[in-house]
Formats: structure tokens, sequence, C-alpha cells
């Protein structure tokens, strides 16, 4: 009988392998039929020219997939054999993404790029394997269970995605989930020419760019929400303390890499202003006093301030000179790779708002049975 156990690798895993459709099927236009079988790739002759990072890339990007798959299947099925079933998985899932790139003129599919992923994925699934037969993957589970509540599995994915979702550039510091503005710009393009464009709201008045005190806020906020959710999970008050600080490094420090992978390593701190100063003094007092709550209590806080900074954000439109950032990750190197984070930065103040609204539901229904 296999051990079942809620564990966050799943979800994870389930988050890793909708990115690789997203890098794999990117941009997702100019569809057409070759009259050639999807699966030609197969018996093609091997490319002539391929680089470092091309081998690198195909290989680390199926590797934490596997790793994942591997980790989910032990901690839930310990009786199976999650190197061979993770391996397995990843080669159906690069196979199927070469065969619909013979679909989409941009892209090219090859039989070494097939390889590679499944060669990632298998590497990856052994170290999870390799860390389990030493005894750190028991180590983790000891040690989440002394830190953080049984039902913390959901919680501690938006705190893994988090600091990926600040890499994107973002038009105000740690303000994530701006979508309204690109959201009416990408829905007219697609209305345009057709009947449905006059059912299309339009404004009266142009967003206008955040207030200095706005952006203030916007950081504050940003800083505090992961802070918040980890509040909720975690079990003692020290253990809080650390969780703040975690918050603080890891949101600074993607957020600083984020600055150099766009701007140069020379920029890494360029975007440290007045207002993300005075937003961290903020946060960092809010997380203080807001440490001594109860779980519940951080919630419902937590839920009230992202509401507020959502409504700030969507509110007013990005400068121009954000803009131009974009231009730089939508036209340069960071094509295939900027989708990725762009989508994690979007979507996870909303995964959040969904997350909080059902836990809260939840045990309010339960205090009142």
């Amino acid at each position: 009988m296999s051990t079942q156990r809620k564990t966050a690798a799943w979800p994870l895993t389930w988050i890793y392998g909708v990115l690789i459709v997203y890098a794999s099927l990117y941009p997702f236009d100019n569809w057409r039929v070759q009259g050639i079988a999807p699966w030609a790739f197969l018996t093609a002759p091997l490319p002539r020219y391929w680089t470092g990072f091309d081998v690198l890339s195909n290989v680390l990007g199926y590797a934490p997939f596997g790793f994942l798959l591997a980790l989910a299947v032990h901690r839930t099925q310990r009786r199976s054999s999650a190197i061979a079933l993770a391996t397995l998985a990843a080669a159906v899932l690069s196979l199927l993404m070469e065969s619909l790139q013979m679909f989409l003129p941009v892209r090219v599919p090859s039989n070494v790029d097939a390889a590679l992923n499944i060669a990632g994925a298998w590497g990856g699934a052994v170290l999870a394997r390799s860390l389990e037969w030493v005894g750190l993957i028991d180590r983790w589970s000891r040690f989440r269970d002394r830190w953080f509540v049984p039902d913390a599995s959901d919680a501690l994915v938006l705190l893994a995605v988090w600091p990926l979702a600040l890499l994107f550039p973002a038009p105000v510091s740690f303000g994530l989930g701006q979508v309204l503005e690109r959201l009416e710009a990408a829905l007219a393009h697609g209305l345009e020419g057709s009947l449905w464009i006059e059912w299309l709201p339009l404004r009266e008045v142009e967003l206008q760019p955040l207030l200095p005190v706005s952006e203030m806020l916007c950081a504050a906020i940003g800083l505090l929400l992961p802070c918040l959710l980890a509040f909720g999970v975690v079990r003692q008050w020290r253990q809080r303390l650390i969780a703040a600080l975690w918050v603080l490094v890891s949101g600074f420090g993607f957020s600083a890499l984020s600055a150099a992978l766009t701007y140069g390593p020379a920029h890494a701190w360029g975007w440290v202003g007045q207002e993300v100063l005075v937003g961290l003094g903020v946060a960092a007092v809010g997380m203080l006093l807001l440490s001594f709550c109860a779980a519940r209590v951080c919630w419902v806080l937590a839920l009230a301030a992202l509401v507020w900074q959502l409504a700030l954000l969507n509110n007013a439109s990005a400068d121009a000179y954000f803009s131009l950032t974009l231009q730089t990750w939508e036209q340069g190197q960071f094509i295939r790779f900027h989708g990725l984070i762009q989508w994690l930065g979007w979507l996870w103040p909303y995964a959040l708002l969904v997350y909080l609204v059902r836990h809260l539901s939840a045990s309010g229904q339960s205090q009142n049975v």
C-alpha cells in the first residue's frame, strides 16, 4: 500500500510543465501545415550548428521538471520507480513539444533537443533520488514539520514562485499584477476590424502614472504580502522573523538580478530610489508588528492589502521609460525567457487572492460548525 502525503512538489511540477509548454511553443502564432509528418524530426540529420548555450538550455530546462516529478512521486508513491516515471513523462512531453513545433514557422524541432531534454530530466530525477538516498529529503520533511503547519503546501508553492515573479521588470518595485492596461490594449488589437470593437468600453480619462506616495505604498505592500502569507503557515514567532528576513533578502536580491539582466550589472541597484527605501521601512515595521498577530488576522490583512495594491496598480499606467524596458526583454535575448517570468509576475497576486479567499472561507465555515 502506497504512502500518501501532500507535497508542494506536485503543484510545482504542474507549474513548471506549463512553463515548458509556453517556452516550447512561444509565440503561438502563424500555425501552418507543411505536409511533413510531425515526427519526421526524429530521423532528420543532426544539426550542423549548435552552441553551448543551446545544449545547456535544453538540459537545464528539463532538469527541474525531472527533479520535481521524481520528488513528487517518491513522496506520494514510495514504491514507484520515481526515476523511470519522471524520465518517461519528460520524454513524452519533450517529443510532443518538438512535434508541435513542426507547425510553427519560427521554431525548429530537433532530435538533439529532444535527447538533451530527456537527459536533463533524467539527471534531475537522479539528483532527487540521490538526495533521498542520503537522507536529505527526510531532513527536509522534519524541518517542514517543525516550521510549518500540516496544510502549508499551497502557501509554500506561492512563496517559492514569488522571487521568480520579480525577475520580470515591473513598473513599480514589488508591484506585481499590473495587467489591466496591457489587457485592454491586447483586447482592442484582437477586436480591431470586427463588429465587437464597438462594444469595447473606452476610458473617459487616460491612465496616469502613480504618484510617489502610491509607489511607496505599493512597494511596502508588495513586500508585506509574501510575509503575511508566510505568517499564516509558520508555527513560532522566531520563525516568523526569519521568514520576514527571507522575504526582504530574496525580494531585493531577485529585483537586483532583474535590473542587472535588463540594464547591466552596473545598474543592479539603480531601481532603489527614495520611494523603495521608504516602502522598505514601512514594510519592516509592519512585519515586526504583525508578527505577533494570529494567522487568520494576517491573512485578512493580506487580503485587504492585496486588493488595495491591485486597485492602485491597475488604475495607473506604466511610464514611457518602462515601455522601453519591455522592448529590451521582448525583442532581445530574453524573448523566450521573458514570457515565462512575465506570466508569473502577472498571475501571482491573483493566485494569492484565490488562496486567501478560499482558506479564509474554509476557516470561517469550520469556526461556525
